[in-house]
């Protein structure tokens, strides 16, 4: 997500904050993860005096995302609707898939997006505890991660799906092996660059943009856990915007 806008949005500011001391969220009871999801939301909006909030953790836009909308005094964006209008665009037969973790599947949070849109559209989901572990440790193609899509992925090949959703920000580093295990004609749909879009419009509707003139943005990263192994993490996967982290304490 860090990613998408930064390519999209190069002249906004951006302050990032990765929650890894508690990660990972979908095993959590929706109820925690609701919890924490305002912690983060109030301590951007008062220490950090952002202009908008992007939830761009499955779990947590599942579990907070209508609560952080009513309560949070600038705009929030989840990941969720925007994820599924890509993936309705994506399919030819009708058939798509949405792969999440436990507690966004659990939630029915893609299911009702889905209903939403009113689209003729035949949906599968599956929940796939362990992947978020695997990527955090840097492992995207190892021979276990692919035994555990197999299996966990095998809802989604008995179904004839032609689009699948990856319903966490983790799973995009795992697309290739998650293409071998579903087959490559299966179209794989990330939220995150129809996230950046909608952050795009809605900054230029309401005023909020920073001019282009102004120069690049500033990037700021922040850990709640091991500041050193989130910046070597986040370096491989994000690239060299992320030049180094700060940590951050929950009280």
């Amino acid at each position: 997500m860090a990613r998408a806008v930064i390519d999209l949005l190069p002249a906004e500011h951006l302050v990032y904050v990765g929650d890894t001391a508690r990660y990972p969220y979908g095993p959590r009871p929706l109820d925690e993860v609701r919890g924490f999801a305002r912690q983060i939301s109030a301590y951007l909006v008062e220490h950090h005096r952002v202009k908008a909030v992007v939830v761009a953790c499955n779990t947590a836009a599942a579990a907070a995302l209508d609560d952080l909308q009513a309560e949070v005094d600038v705009p929030v964006l989840g990941v969720i609707e925007p994820g599924v209008r890509a993936l309705a665009c994506a399919t030819r037969n009708g058939r798509v898939a949405v792969i999440a973790t436990v507690g966004t599947i659990a939630s029915g949070a893609y299911q009702r997006a889905v209903a939403a849109t009113g689209a003729s559209l035949e949906l599968t989901c599956a929940a796939c505890p362990g992947f978020v572990e695997f990527v955090e440790r840097g492992e995207t193609r190892s021979d276990q991660v692919h035994v555990l899509a197999e299996r966990l992925l095998a809802p989604v090949t008995g179904a004839g799906v032609d689009a699948l959703l990856l319903g966490c920000t983790h799973y995009p580093f795992l697309a290739r092996t998650i293409s071998d295990v579903v087959g490559r004609d299966v179209v794989l749909v990330s939220s995150a660059d129809e996230t950046a879009f909608e952050l795009r419009s809605l900054l230029a509707r309401t005023g909020l943009a920073r001019p282009a003139a102004s120069g690049a943005g500033r990037h700021r990263f922040l850990s709640s856990g091991d500041v050193a192994a989130f910046e070597a993490l986040g370096r491989a996967l994000l690239g060299p915007e992320l030049g180094g982290a700060e940590p951050v304490t929950w009280a």
